[in-house]
């Protein structure tokens, strides 16, 4: 059995994501491989204390990355899950807001 702490791996920082948390309010996190999406809604709504209205699921699959200098040796990225959080209006995530 895992705690709420286990849930959450760390928060997704891209330029979609920092779009979706300036626009449309939501937030991503990378999470653990058994969480399910009420795992990560108790998780996020007891560690930020906001309310979470939906999480969006997702298993990005694993790629292979570029080709080094020697052209045969390959690197491959893992898979990993993310959650995509949504939360209420007028509700935000201090660690996605930047310096203060």
């Amino acid at each position: 059995m895992s705690t709420i702490y286990d849930v959450l791996r760390r928060p997704l920082v891209t330029e979609k994501s920092s779009y979706q948390s300036g626009k449309l309010n939501q937030y991503s996190f990378i999470v653990a491989d058994h969480a399910t999406r009420s795992q990560v809604k108790d998780a996020v709504e007891t560690l930020y204390d906001v309310n979470v209205v939906r999480v969006n699921v997702i298993n990005v699959p694993a790629k292979r990355g570029r080709r080094l200098r020697s052209r045969r040796l390959l690197v491959r990225k893992p898979a990993y899950k993310k959650a995509i959080i949504t939360l209420a209006e007028g509700q935000t995530l201090q660690i996605f807001e930047g310096v203060s």
